[in-house]
């Protein structure tokens, strides 16, 4: 134990005296450092958006309260916001965040084209994102990896000193294996130290911080290995970059690129704009079909008032938000063709990130951090829950015929309490399992 000691004592000394050495570590620990706190000023950009639109919703659905009595015009008038609050981890991998939406706010017309009439952004500025940690690790950390671990023989080699070293030396490994752990210890501290600061200014659980330290071990330590296995026998530090960086180029870059292209050519889907469009002609054309017909289509899915469609006038506010529902519903086969083309896209994903470590550490850290398109999927389907929540709570209203109280009002869905009371239904769910 000693003589290890010694060795890693040595190899530390040494290190020291490599000013080159120094340089990359103080760009590593300078680059995690300004990656984490982009990341934060990201988050922190967004938790204060989410609470101005808050703010400024409550204030909006009060004033729409206090001018209008009818229910209709209630209806028409008052938004809700919904949104996904970033997690605790998000700073460290804004993953999805940068392409899918990550709030809205909704009212009782048809849910399809408040959900796809974001989906306008210019897919190739998307994919840019920004710099985070997952990226520094993921994308530029190997470079660091190899400038540190290719000439660890080499150098040596051309030195002349190679041939003395190991004579001399106890063991191979009491050499180069503390060189190597010297230097690995060095980059995966300077790497993660501002993660770990970043991780407890956003109030990250240690768990949430064991696993994220524990991958990211993984991934450097195969970047670290395959750099010492690829210059082992070499004697030309150069050549031995050279072939790293080419392995580097086709796990980050080419790797995902022909993944990305053989999914999008085989895994086909409408657009959100033709969704919207469908959806918009439904309504727009619902002016000029009979009432009947928007009845009828509307009953099919709601039969619980098939008694209570006939019309006293040319225009009630119960058709109006039959025609919208049946909107909805005509739209709703290229809507789930929609999302199960982009479910499918994903899994796909999955499969192609085995054959590229630094897409594959993409999808773990994104999925613990709550941003994946896993996530994006979940919002939507939460805003599509509570639309349908607010419909449930206007119907009656509409169609019942009976006099509206403002009182009421108060039992309307809230977003805050629709989330609250699904998470605690998977608690009690997950609870009742547990016990069977």
């Amino acid at each position: 134990m000693s003589y290890m000691f010694k060795q890693l004592s040595r190899e530390w000394r040494f290190m020291l005296r490599q000013k080159y050495l120094l340089v990359l570590l103080g760009c590593a620990i300078l680059i995690s450092g300004f990656s984490v706190q982009s990341g934060l000023n990201e988050i922190e950009q967004q938790q204060q958006t989410i609470e101005r639109l808050t703010a400024a919703d409550e204030a909006d659905r009060i004033d729409a309260q206090h001018k209008h009595d009818e229910i209709g015009m209630l209806a028409y008038y008052t938004f809700h916001l919904t949104y996904s609050a970033p997690s605790d981890l998000a700073f460290a991998a804004l993953g999805e965040r940068d392409i899918y939406p990550w709030k809205h706010r909704i009212k009782m017309l048809a849910i399809e084209g408040q959900i796809y009439e974001s989906d306008t952004q210019n897919a190739e500025l998307t994919q840019a994102g920004k710099i985070d940690f997952l990226f520094v690790i993921s994308a530029l950390s190997p470079l660091i990896i190899i400038l540190l671990f290719h000439d660890l023989f080499a150098n040596e080699r051309n030195s002349g000193r190679y041939d003395l070293l190991v004579t001399t030396a106890k063991s191979p490994w009491a050499l180069w294996g503390a060189r190597g752990a010297i230097r690995f210890i060095a980059i995966f501290l300077c790497l993660m130290l501002p993660f770990y600061v970043g991780a407890w200014v956003s109030g990250a659980s240690l768990a949430a911080i064991g696993l994220v330290s524990f991958y990211c071990f993984i991934y450097l330590a195969f970047w670290a290995l395959l750099s010492v296995y690829w210059g082992r026998n070499a004697s030309s530090a150069p050549k031995v970059a050279s072939g790293l960086i080419g392995i580097w180029v086709l796990f980050a870059f080419i790797t995902p690129i022909l993944g990305d292209l053989t999914i999008n050519k085989f895994v086909h889907s409408p657009k959100g704009g033709d969704i919207v469009f469908a959806q918009r002609e439904a309504v727009n054309d619902a002016w000029d079909l009979p009432k009947e017909v928007t009845m009828d289509a509307f009953t099919a899915t709601y039969p619980e008032w098939k008694d209570h469609v006939a019309m006293q006038s040319m225009f009630e506010w119960k058709w109006y938000y039959a025609f919208q529902q049946v909107g909805d519903q005509i739209a709703a086969s290229m809507s789930q063709e929609y999302r199960d083309a982009a479910k499918k896209k994903y899994q796909l994903a999955g499969y192609a990130s085995l054959l590229s470590p630094p897409l594959l550490l993409q999808r773990i850290l994104t999925h613990l951090a709550e941003t994946d398109a896993v996530a994006a999927f979940k919002y939507e389907q939460q805003v599509r829950d509570f639309h349908r929540e607010l419909r449930l709570f206007h119907y009656p209203f509409l169609f019942a015929q009976g006099e509206f109280d403002k009182g009421e009002l108060a039992n309307m869905p809230s977003f805050e309490k629709f989330i609250i009371e699904q998470q605690d239904d998977r608690n009690t769910d997950s609870t009742q399992s547990t016990n069977k």
